[in-house]
């Protein structure tokens, strides 16, 4: 997968910009606030329809202006995709959003899966020890670019659970019989055992090729194991694929009364977690080093890279927003070697010093939403 061209219209700080990219690397150095990032921005709202920087499509849009475009041709097994986003600024101060897909105007669900990324920015680096969500919306972005029928089926799940939790209020408030919960109930049972076994089938390639990935980095010191655990259930507990269904059930009457008075569901894949390990079973969220975490983040980005390739059937794009100076020189030159001539990726960086050779990739320097090749 390659993008060739990347057209902005007042977009962040870009009034007009256009720019061809090598099939390699792409560098885009400059001080920080210059620009850079809102490229690769625009280059990951091509892939998820949002960005990862703000929720607000408002935001996106050049201050004072009410109009903002992207505009990106890329290739997929090396046929030529047009795709253009058209953000609005209406009388409510609420952007309006339309994407055009080879002509065609298509809503953000249909996008997924047409561009695939890989994003690695600092915040990645908090993954193993930071909240739950985090490592949950990293599987479930990885697994909706390789499969766009997961991405429709967790947001029917996700509606479900936002029905499920107002009618607990209800029903906790006196206003509905606790006997309304069990049509919901039923959707919810379907809709959670459908994404547990697609996230476990995914995890377990995945952990596979994270455990390759992290003994090339550590040269085979240490064994990275990634595990998913789901929420209600025992240490040792296995439960078979096909007896999720009355797994799910079991947990949601026994903890009815619970939910009722929290008003919000406390079972489900919205409650899952992953579990990182090294060696011996070592916790690396709790017991890890901070060189550990961070080798362990680098493995599993890695390791989504070829995850991507094995179920498309080619590379995604790669996307590192200022990440080259969180990683010590030894990760940076591992990082780099495995990309090289293989993966298209897009770097920003404040130093040229962070690449080791002087004919990496393709270097643009960016100032004040100019950008010079």
């Amino acid at each position: 997968m390659r993008i060739n061209h990347l057209t902005l219209h007042n977009f962040r700080n870009y009034a007009d910009l256009s720019l061809a990219f090598s099939h390699n690397i792409n560098i885009f150095l400059g001080n920080n606030a210059q620009g850079k990032t809102n490229i690769l921005e625009a280059i990951y709202i091509g892939a998820m329809g949002r960005s990862y920087r703000t929720y607000s499509d408002q935001e996106l849009i050049r201050w004072k202006h009410s109009l903002g475009r992207i505009q990106l041709n890329f290739s997929r097994l090396d046929v030529q995709n047009d795709l253009a986003f058209r953000f609005s600024q209406g009388e409510t101060k609420k952007s309006n959003k339309e994407i055009t897909y080879n002509g065609y105007t298509i809503k953000v669900k249909e996008l997924i899966g047409a561009l695939n990324v890989v994003l690695f920015a600092p915040e990645d680096l908090t993954l193993i020890k930071g909240q739950p969500v985090a490592r949950r919306q990293f599987i479930d972005v990885e697994i909706s670019q390789a499969s766009p029928s997961y991405y429709s089926q967790l947001l029917t799940y996700n509606r479900i659970v936002t029905q499920r939790n107002h009618l607990l209020k209800k029903i906790r408030d006196n206003r509905l019989n606790a006997a309304m919960l069990e049509p919901w109930d039923e959707q919810l049972i379907k809709a959670a055992a459908g994404i547990t076994v697609k996230r476990k089938e995914a995890i377990k390639k995945l952990a596979m090729l994270a455990n390759l990935m992290h003994r090339r980095i550590t040269a085979s010191k240490e064994n990275l194991s990634v595990a998913y655990f789901m929420a209600g259930m025992a240490e040792n507990e296995q439960v078979a694929d096909k007896d999720l269904p009355v797994w799910y059930r079991e947990q949601l009457l026994k903890l009815r009364q619970q939910d009722i008075y929290r008003g919000s569901t406390g079972i489900g894949p919205h409650r899952d977690d992953l579990v990182f390990t090294v060696n011996e079973g070592i916790q690396l969220k709790s017991f890890g080093s901070q060189g550990q975490q961070r080798t362990a983040v680098l493995a599993l980005k890695l390791a989504e890279l070829e995850f991507i390739k094995s179920e498309t059937g080619e590379y995604p794009v790669l996307l590192l927003d200022d990440v080259m100076s969180e990683l010590d020189a030894e990760r940076r030159e591992q990082l780099l070697f495995f990309i090289k001539d293989k993966i298209q990726t897009f770097v920003t960086a404040t130093d040229q010093n962070y690449f080791p050779e002087k004919k990496m990739g393709h270097y643009y320097y960016v100032q004040n939403g100019k950008v010079m090749e």
